[in-house]
């Protein structure tokens, strides 16, 4: 993997997803915007209790330019080509109101812990 920091401890690789405003969302009716909303949060949760998605919310924060992100996630799937094609599938982002990225996250091994996922294991 490129990128790969050269360290003396072991690595937990994540899928970082990250969630920006889509293109179409401006232009969608509020009623649309609304039920889209709804539709990805439950696509996103769907997506959690199947144990893809480890963690996900939104983030907030001055706004930056050219456009900020408003969520964040990680998974722990192996694989950012699957991590984003599940998310491509999010009605959501299909409709332009979202768009996704999914990177590689490195952190030291067992630093992160989940507890929801261990409680609905």
């Amino acid at each position: 993997m490129a990128g790969t920091p050269q360290v003396d401890f072991a690595l937990d690789t994540y899928e970082c997803i990250v969630i920006y405003p889509g293109a179409a969302g401006r232009a969608l009716p509020p009623e649309t915007v609304q039920r889209l909303q709804a539709e990805h949060t439950e696509h996103m949760q769907a997506l959690q209790r199947s144990g893809i998605i480890l963690v996900a919310g939104s983030v907030d924060g001055p706004a930056r330019e050219p456009e900020p992100p408003i969520g964040f996630g990680l998974a722990r799937t192996g694989s950012v080509e699957d991590v984003r094609s599940v998310l491509e599938a999010d009605p959501a982002v299909q409709a332009g109101l979202y768009r996704v990225d999914v990177l590689t996250f490195l952190c030291p091994a067992g630093s992160l812990e989940f507890p929801l996922v261990k409680a609905e294991s």
